[in-house]
């Protein structure tokens, strides 16, 4: 294990944004990682972790220390007729894992295709995309308590998972660092058409059989089609989430405004597309110095290039101000803001 010091981390975040790091560390093992938090050096520093990069907006250089977690390995420990198994690292890039299930007919996680980021930061966001979540497939979380520097294990209830949201988030947040998953996933799979988009390109190619992989192939080819390549354009991804309202809001913003789009929650409550929002208050493709809405999705805020994180900070905000005047509806970040 090396320590580094005065980082930039311009290469490790997928905004693209120029900050630098007290002290840095790689970590490609659970020893390796107990050694860096044990440090006496870094005993009392802030810690921030860094999986891929794809959900950190950086306003400052940190004055602590960067664990970057590296940690390999996808194996599948178990299966049956039924289900299966599969551990991987937190370091292991997130579509990787992807591919690896879809490629053996793994289904549960088909719909994530091509989500930025490490398996390490997954169950922290509950990543989801189109019909589903990390949530519905987790078994087991591994990973390392800061405080005992001491192995901890959490049972898909104790993550405490809700949308783009979980005990890591909150709780837990700078006292836990995540070193593996084990997720279940079916060897029969399900199909998950919900989405408008993916059963409209699925029906197009006119398939007798529907697989894995070509959800996969069909939810791959949106993304790229819909959003900005982080390494062409810096981005985090969506940066607000999708706001819930109770059904007597949702009707007050169907009548003024008949073409919302919104999903019906089980809840009774309808979930509300940021995009869709930000867009009707003009935001969508506007650029102000070297960051602004991304054209073809606005719910996605991009560095042109020269972008400083409080500049992105200070857009947002406006766009948040402009969703309240307009909606009366406060926006939340899904990036995680230092």
């Amino acid at each position: 294990m090396t320590i580094l010091e005065n980082i930039s981390l311009k290469n490790l975040n997928t905004f693209g944004l120029e900050a630098k790091a007290r002290y840095f560390v790689e970590t490609i093992s659970e020893e390796e990682l107990k050694e860096a938090i044990s440090y006496d050096l870094f005993k009392h520093a802030s810690k921030l972790v860094l999986g891929g990069g794809s959900n950190i907006l950086l306003t400052a250089d940190f004055d602590g220390l960067v664990i970057k977690i590296s940690i390999p390995g996808i194996k599948i420990i178990e299966e049956d007729k039924d289900a299966v198994f599969i551990e991987a690292g937190a370091g292991v890039v997130w579509n990787y894992l992807v591919h690896f299930c879809v490629e053996r007919n793994f289904g549960g996680i088909e719909n994530l295709s091509l989500i930025p980021g490490t398996v390490g930061a997954a169950p922290i966001q509950n990543i989801g995309a189109y019909g589903q979540e990390l949530k519905d497939v987790l078994y087991l979380l591994k990973g390392i308590s800061i405080s005992e520097v001491k192995e901890k294990t959490f049972q898909n209830d104790e993550c405490k998972f809700d949308y783009r949201d979980s005990i890591f988030k909150n709780e837990l947040k700078g006292k836990f660092i995540v070193t593996s998953i084990i997720l279940r996933l079916s060897r029969n799979p399900k199909l998950n058409l919900s989405y408008g988009s993916v059963k409209d390109e699925i029906e197009k190619l006119n398939l007798k059989q529907i697989t894995v992989r070509d959800v996969s192939n069909v939810i791959s080819n949106i993304r790229r089609r819909k959003l900005p390549d982080p390494a062409v354009t810096g981005n985090a991804g969506s940066y607000f989430r999708n706001p819930e309202v109770d059904e007597i809001k949702f009707l007050k913003i169907k009548e003024d405004f008949p073409d919302v789009i919104a999903h019906k929650q089980v809840n009774g409550n309808y979930k509300i597309a940021a995009g869709w929002m930000i867009e009707k208050c003009g935001w969508k493709g506007k650029r102000i110095g070297n960051t602004g809405s991304h054209a073809k999705q606005s719910l996605v805020i991009v560095n042109y290039g020269g972008a400083e994180g409080k500049e992105i900070l200070m857009l947002a905000g406006k766009i948040k101000n402009s969703v309240k005047q307009k909606f009366d509806i406060v926006l939340t970040e899904e990036v995680n803001i230092y």
